[in-house]
C-alpha cells in the first residue's frame, strides 16, 4: 500500500477502519477506496491531509490480472478484511465477494420483521 510516514504510524497504532470501504481496478492498478486513516497526531497533520483517501495497494501484476478476471465476473466485489504488519510492511487481505440480489435481501427483511413480531408477542404475554 502506499503511505505517507504519518500514515504508517497512525495504522501501527491501530487508527485504521475499514468500514464502508471496498477494493476497486482502475486502468491496471488496484485502489482502496474510503478507508479511514485517523492522523497520527492531529494537531500535527499536514493541511491537505484527507484521511479516506483513495490508497494504491501494490500487487504483483499476475496477481492483478487474477483479480481483474475475477472482477469482470457478474456480481463479484474486493472487500478488505483486515489490516495487519508483517516485517515492517503494512498488508492488506481482501477477498472476492458476491453481493446480494434483490431477492436475498426481500428474504433477510422479511425474517428480521418476522423475528420482532415473535419477540414482541413474547413480551406481551410474559
Amino acid at each position: 500500500m502506499v503511505l505517507s510516514g504519518n500514515e504508517v504510524k497512525s495504522i501501527n497504532s491501530g487508527h485504521m477502519s475499514l468500514v464502508g470501504s471496498y477494493v476497486v481496478l482502475k486502468g491496471g492498478e488496484v485502489w482502496l477506496i474510503n478507508a479511514n486513516v485517523a492522523p497520527y497526531q492531529p494537531k500535527n497533520t499536514p493541511k491537505d491531509y484527507a484521511p479516506t483517501r483513495s490508497r494504491k495497494l501494490l500487487l504483483k501484476k499476475k496477481e492483478i490480472q487474477y483479480l481483474f478476471g475475477k472482477s469482470q465476473e457478474r456480481g463479484l466485489t474486493l472487500i478488505p478484511l483486515r489490516v495487519y504488519s508483517n516485517k515492517g510492511k503494512i498488508k492488506i487481505e481482501f477477498a472476492v465477494a458476491r453481493g446480494k440480489k434483490k431477492a436475498d435481501k426481500k428474504e433477510l427483511i422479511k425474517k428480521r420483521e418476522t423475528r420482532k413480531e415473535v419477540e414482541r408477542e413474547l413480551k406481551m404475554r410474559g
